[in-house]
Formats: C-alpha cells, sequence, structure tokens
C-alpha cells in the first residue's frame, strides 16, 4: 500500500460457501477515497463492501489495512428494524457500548454523543423513537452513530436507496463535507447520475472490477453494457456524463 493506504485488495476472490461472487479483485482505499461501487443488484456491490470491511473473509487473495485501522460501517437502512425501542440518542451510544465497564453512559459519552447530532444536525431529536424520523434524518441517525467511533473511512450501503431526490443530494453533500474534513469514504449505490455528480471516483462492478476511475472514464456505453448487460446511452450535460434509457420513448435519464 501506498503511505496514505487504508485497505488494500489484492487478487480477492470472495464470497458465501461454495459460491464465489467476487472474482480477482484488486482495489485500494487510501485516505483521500470518495469512491462510489455501482453495479447491479446481485453483482457483488455489499459483498465487496463486506469484504473492505472484514467481515467476510477472500477465498483468495489478501486484504491487508493500515495499522490500527478505525473503519465504521453504515447499513442499508431496509435492513434495519424500526421498531426496536429506542431512542436517537440510545441508538447513536450503541457504538460506544463494546469495551464499557458499566451499564450506562459517562458524562463524556453524554457529551460526545450530543456533539455529534448536533454537527449532523438533529441535535434536537435525541430524545425521538427512532421509528418517528424521516429517511433522511435515519441516515443522519446512523452517520452520526458511525462518526462517535471516529473512523478513518466510512463504509456505506447504499445509503441513498429508498429516500427522495432532494434527500439524496442532502446525504451527498454531508458525505462530502465528511469527506472534505478528512475522512475515507467509501458506499455502494446504483444511482449513476447521482454519483457522477457527487463523486470523483467510481468502480464499476459485476462479479468483478469492470472499470474504475473518474465518472468521464467510466460512464461510456461499453462499461456499462459489461457492467448491468443492457446497452445504455450516455449525454454530456455540463461537463458531466448523463445516462439515458433509450428504450424509454422519452429517453429519460436512469438511476440504476
Amino acid at each position: 500500500m501506498s503511505d496514505d493506504g487504508l485497505i488494500h485488495l489484492a487478487s480477492v476472490s470472495a464470497g458465501y460457501g461454495r459460491t464465489t461472487v467476487l472474482h480477482d479483485v484488486t482495489l485500494s482505499i487510501d485516505a483521500t477515497a470518495f469512491t462510489g461501487i455501482v453495479g447491479p443488484s446481485g453483482a457483488g456491490k455489499t459483498t465487496l463492501l463486506r469484504v473492505l470491511l472484514g467481515l467476510i473473509e477472500p477465498s483468495s487473495g489478501t486484504r491487508t489495512t493500515a495499522p490500527g485501522l478505525r473503519v465504521a460501517y453504515v447499513p442499508q437502512l431496509e435492513t434495519v428494524d424500526w421498531k426496536f425501542p429506542v431512542t436517537v440518542f440510545e441508538c447513536v451510544l450503541m457504538a460506544r457500548t463494546e469495551h464499557r465497564f458499566w451499564p450506562w453512559p459517562s458524562a463524556q459519552e453524554r457529551k460526545a454523543v450530543a456533539a455529534v447530532l448536533e454537527r449532523l444536525g438533529i441535535g434536537d431529536l435525541a430524545d425521538r423513537h427512532i421509528r418517528e424520523l424521516s429517511g433522511g434524518q435515519q441516515q443522519r441517525m446512523f452517520l452520526a452513530r458511525a462518526l462517535l467511533r471516529e473512523p478513518q473511512v466510512l463504509l456505506l450501503d447504499e445509503p441513498t436507496s429508498g429516500v427522495d431526490i432532494n434527500t439524496r443530494h442532502d446525504v451527498l453533500h454531508l458525505l462530502g463535507d465528511l469527506h472534505d474534513d478528512g475522512m475515507g469514504i467509501v458506499l455502494t449505490t446504483h444511482d449513476l447520475n447521482g454519483m457522477a455528480t457527487h463523486l470523483p471516483h467510481l468502480v464499476c462492478v459485476n462479479g468483478h472490477i469492470v472499470a474504475e476511475g473518474a465518472p468521464r472514464d467510466v460512464i461510456v456505453p461499453r462499461v456499462l453494457e459489461e457492467t448491468f448487460g443492457a446497452r445504455l446511452e450516455v449525454l454530456q450535460h455540463l461537463g458531466m456524463p448523463i445516462v439515458v434509457d433509450t428504450s424509454h420513448p422519452m429517453r429519460e435519464p436512469i438511476e440504476r
């Protein structure tokens, strides 16, 4: 790895049981990463994220991390039990329960939770039950929980899934602010056009890495056809690539 490298995968194959989902993946995540992993459902995006996290061991190849690396993870909102009886404060605090001697939070922990909630603009929601939050507020709560771990790199699984366009842009701008503060960020997504607008680096995945690089270099018809299995047209708007579905009579921009 380079001096600022955080995670490096070298010729990694991985999957579940006897089923290999990812084949021969080589990928480096450094301290400056602001990377979107894009691809269709079943392409291995979440598996790749779990390999980067260390939750799945490669069946071949190697995963190397920087010494003492601090990683935090934000799951898909759809996987959360929103009926679980906890408040926003209690949910965020769970990030600090692993090595606590006493069952109740210290004054320092309470202060840290309050500070991260304020940083993300939801300080006034600390005592609200998690089921009462909007989609954008839910995403901010899990971001707060992740940030309480003071990570060097933040990994997010579909953080813009299931939210409206305004919330999606809000979340991506917030991630951009965290990146500007020096945090490496990697996220999975179906949203090609949103990622082209907000992220400087994309990785196209379909069982293997099809291509990686700046949006203008990877959002091209050849790469998209290999990634998504369909011929997609790419237009240019204000210097940014826009993907359109040519099978639609209006040729509308698509989200994948």
